[in-house]
């Protein structure tokens, strides 16, 4: 499977700023910051659909 590196590291960072800002509302002192579930599993969904992405070949 021939992958494009633009797309696939576009998609580590996703997944990885997703569980990052997750895991910094869960980790912090304050008991007022509630981490948003749904926009973490959107973005991790967002990642891995773009390291499984087929790219576009060149028109030749």
């Amino acid at each position: 499977m021939k992958q494009n590196w633009k797309t696939t590291s576009a998609g580590i960072a996703a997944i990885l700023v997703a569980i990052g800002s997750a895991l910094k509302a869960f980790t912090d002192n304050d008991p007022a910051t509630v981490p948003d579930i749904g926009a973490c599993i959107a973005a991790i969904m967002a990642g891995v659909g773009l390291i499984l992405a087929k790219d576009a070949g060149k028109a030749n």
